[in-house]
């Protein structure tokens, strides 16, 4: 049941994520066609159109359009995992800030957001996953109760503190409020007050079972034609002693064999001439080419391998590199687009290693290697 009311709350947010990943992607498709077509006059010495800040501008609004499109896609993935509950220390404002992301185009019509938090960081003892679907939840309930067009007069407030419980959140609106013979009944399963189609009736009482199960409380104040304010009160969280040292080293030059696993070419050909000249990179497009390359004793100092492929799955050839070569279990860097299985999340918590999560950093993947060749 929580999974699906999960899933349906992605879905209320379903034109809201596409119109905010549509944006980066409009001037990010233009920005190539414009690149592309002063191609061929600057491979034939010509003079192009544009100014060498024009080209610096076309590259450096492309790599933000992605970060953006990247931001947004691991938001969805962190809202949607489904997992068991991993609690620990937690903080607070980081996850209303992601469920205020996720909730944005919601709300950009109906009210102004206004936040207030400490300066303080605020711990508590939860699962930011969970956490995070209770406060979207709450923030969704708040923008559908005020009607849209009347940004300027409503608000949604959001504010955290300390308290002698712990922490204390509140979700407040300018909405219509909760009738109060409606009240008694909110975080009853499958009640709502929503049209047809709108909600549920699960989005409340599955926010009240994960803030109990955590060993908080929610509750409730409301006024008819005034608004509602929602109050979440969560143990405090302390923060964990670090085990290992941060590495500082900086990333060095690299001058490596690498080979890359990838089912798609273009993600092989680009790694290929991102860490040209100096390395020497060869792809391959499935396991099994991959696998005889290494039982002949072709030698690479690292491996960059797909997680998810069709054929040999990265899972697989980890598998079977046991036994063909396992010297090189210690080199393979796995990447993926996202493990949405629950063998592949398994399979990256159990291995205990560094993995690239695409889009990555031409900084990130030059540490990797650093790091599997050491």
């Amino acid at each position: 049941m929580a999974m699906a009311d999960r899933m349906l709350t992605v879905g209320t947010l379903a034109a809201g994520v596409a119109h905010e990943i549509n944006n980066p992607l409009a001037y990010i498709a233009t920005n190539i066609d414009v690149l592309a077509a002063e191609l061929p006059v600057l491979l034939n010495h010509g003079r192009p159109r544009l100014t060498s800040d024009d080209f610096h501008g076309l590259v450096t609004d492309v790599r933000e359009g992605v970060a953006r499109v990247s931001g947004i896609v691991r938001n969805l993935l962190a809202l949607s995992r489904e997992s068991d509950e991993t609690r620990g220390p937690v903080d607070v404002v980081a996850v209303l800030a992601l469920s205020i992301k996720m909730a944005h185009n919601e709300l950009r019509h109906r009210a102004r957001v206004v936040q207030s938090y400490p300066d303080a960081v605020l711990l508590v003892d939860a699962d930011a996953s969970k956490l995070g679907q209770v406060f979207l939840n709450l923030l969704l309930n708040a923008a559908q109760a005020i009607v849209e067009g009347g940004v300027d007069q409503n608000e949604v407030r959001v504010c955290a503190r300390a308290c002698d419980r712990g922490v204390v959140v509140e979700i407040e609106d300018t909405g219509m409020g909760i009738p109060p013979n409606v009240m008694p009944r909110i975080f009853d399963p499958f009640f709502t007050t929503k049209a047809r189609g709108v909600g549920t009736g699960l989005g409340l009482s599955i926010s009240h079972q994960i803030v109990r199960s955590m060993g908080g409380e929610i509750t409730v104040e409301s006024t008819l034609g005034r608004g509602s304010t929602f109050r979440v009160t969560l143990p405090a969280g302390t923060v964990q002693r670090a085990t290992d040292a941060v590495d500082v080293e900086q990333a060095q030059a690299l001058t490596a064999r690498v080979l890359v696993i990838d089912d798609e070419v273009a993600v092989g050909r680009s790694l290929r001439l991102l860490l040209a000249p100096e390395n020497d990179v060869i792809a391959v497009t499935n396991g099994q080419d991959a696998l005889s390359r290494l039982a002949s004793g072709e030698r690479f100092d690292a491996i960059l391998c797909d997680l998810m492929m069709p054929d040999i799955s990265g899972i697989e050839l980890y598998n079977r590199l046991a036994h063909v070569a396992p010297d090189y279990l210690e080199r393979i860097i796995f990447m993926t687009g996202g493990a949405f299985t629950e063998q592949a999340r398994d399979f990256l918590a159990k291995l205990d290693r560094p993995h690239l999560d695409k889009p990555f950093t031409e900084g990130q993947l030059r540490r990797a290697i650093e790091s599997a060749m050491r």
